[in-house]
């Protein structure tokens, strides 16, 4: 297994039906609020050429595989339902794209916010959106279910793009396979929702070619070894990695594509999570054993593996590593604004001061965030590339991401109310001699 080769999603999924595909998929959309009742449709085109289709006037948030419909090739319907009204899009772009054998269409606030306002997102604010979006075009606005939209949007595929926004509409996006279709939705939604709330702040900043550049060197190729049979104690570690990525993902703090998780096993090995696979459906297997620098064994650890091995390594009360893009955490790093924990008690006594360094240092300069990372400076922003948290055990380093990011929402809500009051000098000293802090 290789990172080209296809990843641990679709081995788990290939034999699944496209009914069930469907609405596996579709539940997760309404579940996580990118959609409505009665918006959205998504289809896939098998192997025979018939298209099954999500259909019209059916609850979204309750869809069985029993309300799917099947378009065959030569126009006919098989199902108990009309298929979506949008389904001539649908078809416009499988004969445009003979390479695309999914859709995935849906109306989430924050892309519907740029499709208003004229605009796509920015694919250079965030370093995996344009890896997994490629580029995104916008389409002029179009009837819904017409046959102009149709035309419109088939256009815009034919040239080569896999994900447009709908003028005044939605998002459309199109893969091989509806796993990668919602990898694409997903992502470009989240980075929707991270620059709206940069806004706020001021604006965000762009990654540079030069950074991306580093950034996009490969660092977690690391020799391999052949594990031996698990502990007790490995086996819990991997299911609480589990559970909480699990955790993580249903509360917004991490997406399918993004999100680290680390836990010290003992003074030479850890357990990290694997790189490329959907956080969603990880299970204990998939999480990959570090052992003296060395992997498991026909898995890939994520990228951080390396400054993970050197962080566990210098700082020995560290036991667990997070790093995650949560939303509103995100608007301030991408902004380039500090994400002062000093508005509540409470937020300050679990997060203290928090550093930012530059996106470099994830790839390139270790050094610096093992330095600045210690007992009394548990967490780091990376610059454009999330939040690094640190505990002495999983759940303390879980607690300190969610209080991070309901901090961040506060604050961005303080500043739509005017102003942000923080607790003086005299207030922190008061609380770090109450609290013992280090």
């Amino acid at each position: 297994m290789n990172e080209n080769s296809q990843d641990a999603r679709d081995q788990k999924f290939k034999y699944l039906h496209p009914v069930d595909q469907i609405v596996m998929i579709m539940e997760r959309i309404y579940n996580y609020e990118m959609t409505t009742t009665s918006g959205g449709n998504i289809s896939i085109r098998d192997e025979e050429g018939r298209i099954w289709i999500t259909p019209a006037g059916v609850d979204k948030g309750s869809l069985t595989r029993d309300d799917i419909v099947c378009i065959l090739q030569n126009g006919e319907v098989e199902g108990k339902h009309k298929p979506s009204s949008e389904y001539p899009f649908h078809l416009a772009i499988y004969e445009a794209r003979p390479d695309l054998d999914a859709v995935l269409h849906a109306h989430p606030p924050a892309l519907v916010s740029f499709s208003a306002a004229g605009k796509t997102p920015d694919l250079h604010m965030l370093p995996n959106t344009r890896h997994i979006c490629k580029a995104v075009d916008f389409v002029p606005y179009g009837l819904p279910g017409s046959a102009d939209l149709g035309e419109k949007i088939a256009l815009s595929f034919g040239e080569g793009f896999n994900t447009v926004l709908l003028e005044n509409h939605g998002v459309v996006t199109a893969s091989p396979n509806l796993f990668e279709a919602f990898k694409q939705f997903e992502t470009l939604d989240f980075s929707a929702r991270i620059q709206i709330k940069a806004q706020v702040l001021g604006g965000h900043s762009c990654i540079s070619v030069e950074q991306m550049t580093i950034y996009d060197k490969k660092c977690n190729d690391l020799p391999e070894f052949i594990p031996g049979t698990p502990s007790s104690k490995e086996k819990a570690i991997r299911r609480d990695i589990v559970q909480m990525m699990r955790r993580s993902y249903k509360q917004g703090l991490i997406t399918s594509t993004d999100g680290t998780f680390a836990v010290r096993l003992d003074d030479t090995s850890f357990l990290i999570s694997p790189y490329s696979y959907d956080r969603k459906y990880l299970c204990e297997g998939d999480i990959v054993l570090v052992k003296n620098g060395r992997r498991e064994k026909g898995k890939f650890p994520s990228r951080s593996s390396r400054l993970v091995t050197e962080l566990f390594r210098v700082h020995a009360d560290v036991k667990a590593f997070i790093l995650a893009h949560a939303p509103n955490v995100m608007a301030f790093n991408v902004a380039g604004k500090e994400l002062n924990s000093r508005i509540i008690p409470e937020a300050y006594i679990l997060l203290r001061d928090i550093a930012t360094l530059p996106i470099e240092s994830l790839t390139q300069d270790h050094t610096r965030i093992v330095n600045q990372i210690s007992a009394r400076q548990p967490l780091a922003m990376v610059q454009n590339n999330g939040i690094l948290v640190t505990g002495e055990s999983l759940l303390q380093a879980f607690d300190r991401l969610e209080v991070a990011e309901y901090t961040a929402k506060a604050i961005i809500g303080a500043h739509q109310l005017g102003s942000v009051k923080v607790m003086n000098d005299a207030v922190i000293d008061e609380l770090a001699m109450a609290f013992n802090l280090p």
